[in-house]
């Protein structure tokens, strides 16, 4: 949704990805098998990176189990892993996989129920996960078939000099009509700064993240709980030509083209006074090189019907259904997702590269607080905030706040996104965007309602 960059310093992204895909071997098959190893399939991220770092001296050394990474960037990783996972080869112990695709895996038996291990592990304490992940990972069954390695949420940064230069208070719960009004107030109040920064990007991931947020809390959905589909609705309308109109009349330069990456760049550049987006973003406003560091104020997610709004996502760890080392597997991601991993990021790479997002007690560590004391509280207030199985004003066919978790919604919302991006740029009207976007939910419900009925 974002998790792109979320902590490298600006200039360094595009450097780390050159060198991620210069390096032999990365994104090679799994290394050497035998009993004490297991062969893990994960994003190229950079907290991962951090973890393939720091597996041989700590993890190996402490268990003897051998970890053969195979580290791709997102696109490639996804389908790597559905291949992978769907042919249940069994080649491949553990891989990293969001909240998106774990209850759809774990539907398709792709995945391996781990509440077995988290019971039998005296270590771990599943509780200290913060509760919305722990949902997001759990089946329609009942069974815990992810752990979170990292997590966000989505809240509204601003800039507190801008605002406060403009005799602007950000209220504590802000709605979207305030923060519309309060873009207004400071558009072009300093040379080149517009309003707001919203993702207009086509992608499910990309501008449908923040705006199906915003459609839930105007009393908007995707489809209802029998699957009647509701993109051309009222609520759904209202809350979309709320977005384009704000983002066309306050927002940025290039709104159509605009995701996560270019978003940030203008609130650290100054191009921007606000931005709706990932609470991961905050670590790269207030890493040390960032003309912005300081500068800048959190609030919750703006809302219209609903107490919050805020997404969740998480990239986490599964267990091949197929794998023949599940116990190994098992301990891996206990280690990789446990306190302990975080304190040795904190003492070896950096407080501000834990993987964090996760725990609670991440939030009461006064090291982790030590550099992110102006976001920490709010991203887990965001976290915290987040209900993936009743986002917005009506039940839901499926559990889902900035998507819907159905297999068929990443080329449903990306299509759709098209059109919605299309009325960004003046090419199309919303009406329209959302008649077209319509007539693809149909065809989705439709297989959803017979496949119910059969």
């Amino acid at each position: 949704m974002s998790h792109r960059y979320t902590r490298v310093p600006l200039a360094a992204a595009a450097a780390l990805v050159l060198t991620l895909t210069g390096c032999a071997g990365w994104g090679g098959g799994p290394g050497g098998g035998g009993p004490d190893s297991i062969n893990v399939l994960m994003v190229n991220n950079p907290q991962m990176i951090d973890l393939q770092r720091l597996t041989a001296d700590n993890f190996t050394k402490e268990t003897g189990i051998n970890v053969n990474f195979t580290v791709l960037p997102e696109n490639d990783v996804r389908d790597k892993i559905s291949q992978e996972f769907s042919s249940q080869a069994g080649q491949y112990d553990v891989a990293s996989l969001s909240n998106f695709e774990i209850p759809i895996y774990a539907k398709s038996k792709w995945i391996a129920p781990l509440d077995d291990y988290v019971a039998a592990d005296q270590q771990f304490d599943q509780d200290d996960i913060l509760k919305p992940m722990t949902q997001s990972l759990t089946a329609d069954d009942g069974k815990l078939y992810g752990e979170p390695f990292y997590g966000e949420s989505s809240f509204l940064m601003y800039r507190k000099d801008v605002l406060e230069a403009n005799n602007v208070q950000m209220p504590a719960k802000p709605t979207w009509q305030q923060v519309a009004d309060i873009a207004a107030r400071v558009d072009n109040k300093q040379p080149g700064m517009r309003g707001i920064c919203l993702r207009g990007q086509p992608g499910w991931g990309q501008i449908f993240a923040p705006l199906t947020t915003v459609v839930n809390t105007f009393g908007g959905t995707w489809f209802e709980q029998d699957w009647t589909p509701k993109v051309d609705a009222p609520e759904f309308t209202e809350a979309v030509n709320f977005y384009v109109n704000l983002v066309r009349t306050h927002g940025e330069n290039g709104a159509p083209q605009a995701g996560f990456t270019e978003c940030l760049n203008n609130l650290v550049q100054g191009n921007v006074a606000m931005w709706y987006d990932a609470t991961s973003a905050a670590g790269s406003l207030e890493a040390d090189d960032s003309p912005v560091k300081g500068k800048i104020g959190y609030a919750p997610a703006p809302v219209v019907k609903t107490d919050s709004s805020g997404w969740l996502y998480a990239w986490s760890w599964s267990i091949q259904q197929a794998s023949a080392k599940k116990d190994s597997a098992w301990k891996f991601i206990s280690w990789a997702s446990s306190k302990q991993y975080e304190e040795l990021v904190g003492q070896q790479v950096g407080w501000s590269s834990v993987p964090a997002g996760k725990r609670a007690s991440t939030y009461e560590n006064q090291d982790y607080l030590g550099v992110a004391s102006s976001f920490a509280e709010p991203t887990k207030a965001a976290i915290e905030g987040a209900d993936p199985r009743n986002p917005g004003v009506q039940p839901r066919p499926a559990i889902g706040i900035q998507f819907v978790d159905i297999p068929e919604f990443t080329d449903l919302g990306t299509q759709a996104s098209q059109y919605v991006s299309s009325a960004i740029a003046g090419q199309m009207s919303v009406d329209e965007a959302l008649k077209r976007g319509q007539r693809l939910a149909e065809d989705v419900a439709e297989r959803y309602q017979s496949r119910q009925e059969g």
